[in-house]
């Protein structure tokens, strides 16, 4: 095998002496590879140049000639090399007119060459997903598999949610198209604070060399930078029960959570606090109903109030809050109860059913008579009170603590006009309950603190009208409990100011007998807290246990 000579301009170059024998006058070339010989014409219409040179033949051939040998081979990098068995005649005359010719064969071969294969990023953002071409791959070549931000995946693929495919060109090459999703897991993104998204794609593939079956690897990295890219935002409208919200899902936004408060919005969050929601590939809609868990209140007054929720987006991978929707939206309920996580209960109860015919709404007073509504427009009443005050209940059981007053209508200086009818007839009861496992001080000296708002309930049942009229007497001033039911009355003091005792957590003994005098009084210190009176026992007498404390505490 000779080397010949190879130019960089893409040709092989032989020579060869012009003329063996002096004495011959004409000569003829005819040249070829494997074996075919064309006429010197047709060889330079085939891009051969065929040329003399100080009486040497000089005879180039082009790379690409057709049929020439073409091979891959891999050195560190990707190379090629070509060898030509070339075939060459010379046809001599004599005067006689007698041919001679004179036929070589020669195998050329070229050194190793560059073999660059490249890629090139077809991406189009619009899509939402990468296009990557691999190009320029010889014949002899061919992908094994390809690595995707370090996920090996071998060929043919045998996942789904992204494509190879090959691509035959003429000149004996071909290549690789490969299209990946944006929002394919295997893609990595980062979101930077120019509300840019970079999504990246470092691809590696494995080529192999045959039939050797050598490795060559080719390692590419396309980043698509998608601009203006901010967290999902709602579109809110108020309406006449809540709130509605609706998102319309964008190819991103996979890369944020969406929560109420600090919890995931799923279909469970959902049915667990009233939200009706529904989330297809085009859209997420969610209504929320009014005074469901999540809503904050203004401005609470006969006429109306403010109700503001809040929808947070958070950042998937640090739960950063990186967005919101906000919506406050007026409303107008005829009544509400409100339940608040600092304990104070707001109320706008209708009572046109509960006083006098010709009575007044700002007659109204919960179970202390002190304490009357804040507002008052025709039937209308707005109360507003601490829930450890004004009379209220409260109710224990294993897992939750509820607060319960009345509203009564006081029968002081009643015009001659204002007489019970059959029309009061309703009773008022106001309810707030609190899981005890939210609470983080009952009955505490200091403050009532909850995880989250009471669950309200606004209670008209019918009862006799006689017994709904308030009496002047004044509540009892201290707290009385019954099994598990506690009364709270608010005590008034002229002077002086009260120093609540501090006293460690209470517990509760359910007794359900005891015997004592009837006639028996008991007079307990004013600043008592959680002291528990045994009264004599006495046959024949039944009486439930009676534990004071301090109505301001709880």
């Amino acid at each position: 095998m000779d080397e010949g000579l190879y130019h960089e301009s893409g040709y092989m170059l032989w020579e060869t002496p012009e003329m063996l024998y002096p004495n011959l006058d004409g000569q003829q070339i005819n040249v070829g590879l494997k074996g075919e010989l064309v006429a010197q014409p047709v060889a330079e219409e085939r891009g051969y140049i065929v040329g003399k040179q100080n009486n040497t033949i000089q005879i180039c051939i082009p790379e690409n000639a057709e049929g020439r040998y073409r091979k891959s081979a891999v050195e560190d990098d990707l190379y090629e090399f070509y060898v030509y068995h070339l075939y060459l005649e010379q046809i001599l005359v004599d005067e006689d007119r007698v041919e001679t010719r004179i036929r070589s064969l020669r195998t050329l071969a070229t050194p190793l060459l560059p073999s660059p294969i490249f890629a090139e990023n077809q991406t189009v953002l619009e899509e939402h997903m990468f296009t990557v071409y691999l190009g320029d791959v010889p014949e002899d070549v061919q992908l094994a598999a390809v690595h995707l931000n370090g996920q090996e995946f071998t060929v043919p693929l045998s996942v789904s949610s992204f494509i190879i495919t090959k691509v035959v060109h003429p000149n004996n090459t071909h290549g690789y198209k490969l299209k990946v999703p944006f929002e394919d897991p295997v893609v990595l993104q980062q979101f930077s604070q120019t509300d840019a998204l970079h999504y990246i794609l470092n691809i590696n593939y494995t080529l192999t060399v045959l039939p050797e079956k050598d490795l060559y690897y080719h390692m590419e990295s396309v980043v698509a930078l998608v601009t203006d890219v901010s967290p999902p935002q709602f579109d809110a409208v108020c309406t006449e029960s809540g709130i509605s919200f609706k998102l319309d899902h964008r190819p991103f936004d996979y890369l944020w959570e969406i929560t109420i408060d600090s919890d995931l919005l799923t279909s469970e969050l959902a049915d667990q606090h009233g939200y009706t929601m529904s989330n297809d590939s085009n859209s997420l809609l969610l209504e929320v109903p009014l005074f469901s868990h999540g809503y904050e209140y203004k401005n609470v007054s006969l006429k109306g109030f403010f109700g503001t929720f809040e929808i947070i987006m958070r950042d998937r991978e640090t739960s950063e809050v990186q967005g919101s929707t906000i919506k406050t939206c007026p409303f107008s309920p005829t009544e509400l109860i409100m339940c608040s996580t600092d304990g104070r209960m707001t109320v706008v109860a209708d009572l046109a059913l509960f006083i006098p015919n010709g009575g007044n709404a700002a007659r109204t007073n919960l179970r202390d008579k002190y304490c009357g509504p804040k507002e008052t427009d025709g039937s209308r009443a707005l109360f507003s009170f601490s829930l450890n005050s004004c009379g209220a209940t409260v109710k224990l059981n294993s897992e939750n603590v509820t607060y319960e007053n009345e509203i009564f209508y006081s029968k002081k200086f009643p015009r001659p006009s204002q007489v019970v009818s059959d029309n009061a007839k309703e009773r008022v009861t106001m309810q707030c309950t609190y899981p005890l496992a939210g609470l983080h001080r009952l009955f505490s000296v200091h403050r009532f603190e909850s995880d989250a708002v009471g669950i309200g309930s606004l209670l008209h049942t019918t009862h006799p009208a006689a017994d709904l009229q308030s009496p002047t007497i004044q509540p009892t001033s201290a707290l009385t409990t019954t099994l598990a039911t506690t009364t709270l009355a608010a005590t008034r003091r002229a002077t002086g100011s009260y120093k609540p005792a501090l006293h460690p957590p209470s517990r509760y003994v359910k007794v359900t007998r005891f015997r004592y005098p009837t006639n028996t009084r008991f007079r307990y210190p004013a600043n008592a807290s959680y002291r528990y009176i045994w009264p004599t026992l006495n046959k024949g007498v039944r009486q439930s246990l009676q534990t004071k404390l301090n109505a301001a505490h709880i």
